[in-house]
């Protein structure tokens, strides 16, 4: 255990400052969308009640209340955070590929460490939940401070204050990356965290076989998806629907922790035994 948290540790490091650089924008952008947004709104109002003498009831009418709702649907919050999804993205290729293609080819290194070979793969699977869960705590932390800051430039007249839930329901996206509800949180991050061990696989696979690798991974997520709806398919096929949704949940939740332990237990016999450093 030891060793595979000082791999963690390790991995996590490697991606520290371009992490603690996507933080940062998320911050600045979101708070300069909440100060923007609040002083376009501000704008508006006074031009329309002021200057063209728009009843305020109209104004309120045709233009709503500001609220966090406005500054969430602008490019200055979800630009950042599909920037950090896709950043991500991005690392959960970079992770393996950097080792194999780097200047010192540094994964010898790293598979000849004194440790199993799956606390490597354990490790850079970790380092990937870690960010992802990183960003969603940020953001949970973000969503108390915007809403002060709404609040010390709209009068309260002109604004509709939102709880956090309350704004994270108003946007399905939003509700994708911050489930409201626990058993929410398990089924998204778990079939999230299932893809990750599917593509680390696929990764091992072209790592050993190379070109045939490529074919072998293709294959392997094929039967692996087809596995995972496996249920779902034969009850469509059969059309009697004779499991409940919540039966068919608890199989398709079976099969995601099939097809999890699978790609780990494929992936570390690759690392093991067939993997060419």
């Amino acid at each position: 255990m030891k060793r595979y948290l000082k791999l963690v540790n390790f991995e996590f490091n490697r991606i520290a400052k371009v992490y603690f650089v996507l933080l940062a924008i998320v911050l600045v952008s979101q708070f300069a969308g909440v100060i923007v947004e609040s002083k376009s709104y501000l704008k508006e109002a006074n031009h329309m009640i002021y200057e063209e003498l728009m009843p305020k009831a109209e104004f309120f009418l045709q233009y709503g209340p500001m609220s966090l709702e406005r500054v969430f649907a602008s490019i200055w919050f979800f630009g950042p955070i599909a920037l950090c999804i896709g950043v991500v993205a991005f690392y959960i290729f970079l992770i393996w590929y950097r080792d194999w293609f780097g200047k010192n080819t540094f994964i010898y290194r790293l598979l000849m460490l004194p440790t199993a070979r799956l606390n490597v793969f354990l490790a850079k699977l970790t380092t990937i939940l870690l960010m992802t869960l990183g960003f969603v705590a940020f953001q949970l932390i973000l969503f108390p401070i915007e809403s002060t800051i709404l609040k010390w430039m709209v009068p309260k007249d002109f604004r509709m204050d939102m709880g956090t839930l309350e704004v994270i329901g108003s946007f399905r996206e939003l509700q994708m990356i911050i489930p409201t509800s626990f058993i929410e949180f398990i089924l998204y991050y778990g079939a999230g965290f299932a893809v990750v061990t599917l593509l680390f696989t696929a990764i091992m696979f072209e790592r050993c076989y190379r070109i045939k690798g490529i074919l072998l991974g293709i294959g392997y997520g094929f039967l692996a998806v087809v596995l995972f709806f496996t249920p779902i398919l034969i009850q469509e096929f059969l059309q009697n629907h004779y499991l409940y949704p919540s039966e068919l949940l608890l199989l398709e939740i079976v099969m995601g922790l099939i097809v999890t332990c699978c790609s780990i237990w494929t992936s570390s016999y690759l690392l093991k035994k067939k993997i060419r450093v």
